[in-house]
């Protein structure tokens, strides 16, 4: 098969990470064509990758001879490029979150089901080799049947007013910091429980980012089908404390628990063992599973099924925390 022709929407922030997946994965996949409402963006990737810049991803997507997109934009834009790229027949890779409302994500749906495309969520924690690991001793009961699973992804983050741009709206961004980097934390949640969400609740605080609309920190609360609770703690406040886990999950047989690098597990018989694994940089991984997917027709580890599932989790913790209850996750 010849190298996948991906053009990329937006040329920002998060692009840069994606570009070093495709530099990496030259051979099978890269960018040919980039679109970027600021002209200057567009043409300085385009000079950098050796790509025709755009200023109109619907001009890009009419003229260029494209296999697939990978969406970098501002959340409030996802659904659009989406449902556009659908329609003029490319696969996808669109950056998190995967929209921003039930309606939007039943568009998503149509126009992807309709065209028959490949959808993927660029979920890249995901290709964590801790991840992974721990997928695998789930899968194979190590720990029985699972309890709870636990997620944290927090920092100190230096936004100011200055800074924020389009994040310091609710209206673009789509809430606050759980929809945002808390978004990290839900796919994982999602990856680990096994199960489809059933109801959640939150509570969301502004510790230190004032300026912003929506909330600096959020911890989470989620039921799953198969009887897994989750817990999420998600800030863009501060560090967390030095013993937190990056993720873990407790059974009727033990737990296993994560820093993000290593794994270990610790059954109720007494058995130990602790997995040092090689990080790698996951947005090249995630690249080059997108490649994988589209070159041998595979599905890709997260689609809009997922991409949709996290959403409802959200949107059903920010409906909890609004109303004080446990929100239903709805159905889409």
């Amino acid at each position: 098969m010849a190298v996948i022709k991906v053009g990329l929407i937006g040329g920002g922030g998060i692009a840069s990470a994606h570009i070093r997946g495709y530099q990496q994965h030259a051979d099978r996949i890269g960018i040919t064509a980039v679109a970027d409402a600021v002209e200057e963006t567009a043409v300085a990737r385009g000079t950098e990758l050796g790509a025709k810049p755009y200023t109109d991803y619907r001009q890009m997507l009419a003229d260029e001879d494209l296999d697939a997109v990978d969406i970098c934009l501002p959340h409030h834009l996802h659904r659009d490029a989406i449902v556009a790229a659908a329609e003029a027949g490319k696969h996808i890779l669109c950056e998190k979150p995967l929209c921003l409302s039930a309606e939007e994500a039943a568009d998503v749906r149509a126009a992807v089901t309709a065209a028959g495309v490949t959808l993927m969520c660029a979920h890249n924690q995901l290709f964590m080799p801790a991840v992974a690991k721990a997928k695998e001793l789930l899968a194979a009961g190590t720990i029985g049947t699972v309890y709870e699973v636990r997620t944290t992804d927090s920092f100190y983050n230096d936004f100011d007013p200055s800074s924020m741009g389009w994040r310091a709206s609710s209206k673009t961004s789509g809430g606050g910091e759980l929809i945002d980097t808390g978004y990290h934390p839900t796919y994982l949640l999602l990856h680990l429980a096994g199960g489809l969400p059933v109801e959640a609740t939150a509570m969301l605080s502004t510790h230190r980012l004032k300026f912003m609309e929506g909330e600096d920190s959020a911890q989470v609360l989620i039921r799953f089908d198969n009887d897994v609770v989750g817990q999420l703690v998600t800030s863009w406040a501060y560090q967390p404390a030095e013993s937190t886990e990056r993720f873990s999950a407790v059974g009727e047989l033990g737990s296993l628990h994560s820093d993000g690098t290593s794994l270990s597990y610790r059954l109720r018989s007494g058995e130990t063992k602790t997995f040092e694994l090689e990080p790698v940089d996951t947005f090249v991984a995630e690249i080059g599973h997108f490649a994988d997917s589209l070159r041998d027709r595979t599905r890709p580890l997260h689609t809009e099924d997922e991409g949709i599932a996290v959403l409802g989790i959200l949107l059903a913790a920010y409906e909890g925390a609004r109303t004080k209850t446990i929100a239903p996750v709805l159905k889409v």
